[in-house]
């Protein structure tokens, strides 16, 4: 065994701090796995949305007023009319979130919302990347890793 496998395993097997904490790590990142982190990921990013989407309606999906001036006036997507772009992210708010819960088409909702939260980001609040940023990263997991054995994903063999 060359010196620094050696210094390596003492420093792993030691009783000093760096011992210790690694014992804990390692106990932590067994007991925090991936399915852990997947559902976490798809329930905390998903209440994000569907609470937005929520604020746009009255009743089930009967888009309100006030949602139509947002569109208008804060929003101001381009390209898109401010009546067309209210039904899509009021439906999307609510679609996707429910698909992220269940664990059911989990990278395309997670690509949707993505696509989403970049629009947000370009277009309507540019200076509230430090939100966005944190939006993309749980995104980004899900897109990169799946919804995790927790998921309807995984029961049909989607992933």
């Amino acid at each position: 065994m060359n010196r620094s496998a050696t210094m390596s395993t003492t420093a792993m097997r030691g009783n000093g701090l760096r011992a210790r904490w690694n014992a804990v790590a390692s106990g932590l990142s067994r007991w925090i796995s991936h399915d852990v982190l997947a559902l976490a990921s798809r329930i905390s990013i998903a209440a994000i949305f569907f609470f937005s989407g929520r604020t746009k309606v009255d009743g089930f999906l009967h888009i309100t007023d006030g949602a139509y001036e947002l569109f208008r006036s804060e929003y101001k997507l381009p390209f898109i009319p401010p009546e067309i772009a209210a039904h899509l992210a009021t439906y999307a708010e609510h679609l996707f979130p429910i698909l992220l819960v269940l664990g059911l088409f989990t990278r395309l909702s997670a690509l949707a919302l993505l696509g989403m939260t970049l629009t947000i980001q370009v277009f309507v609040y540019p200076d509230a990347w430090p939100t966005h940023l944190s939006w993309a990263a749980l995104l980004l997991y899900l897109i990169g890793r799946g919804a995790g054995a927790l998921s309807c994903d995984r029961l049909l063999k989607v992933a």
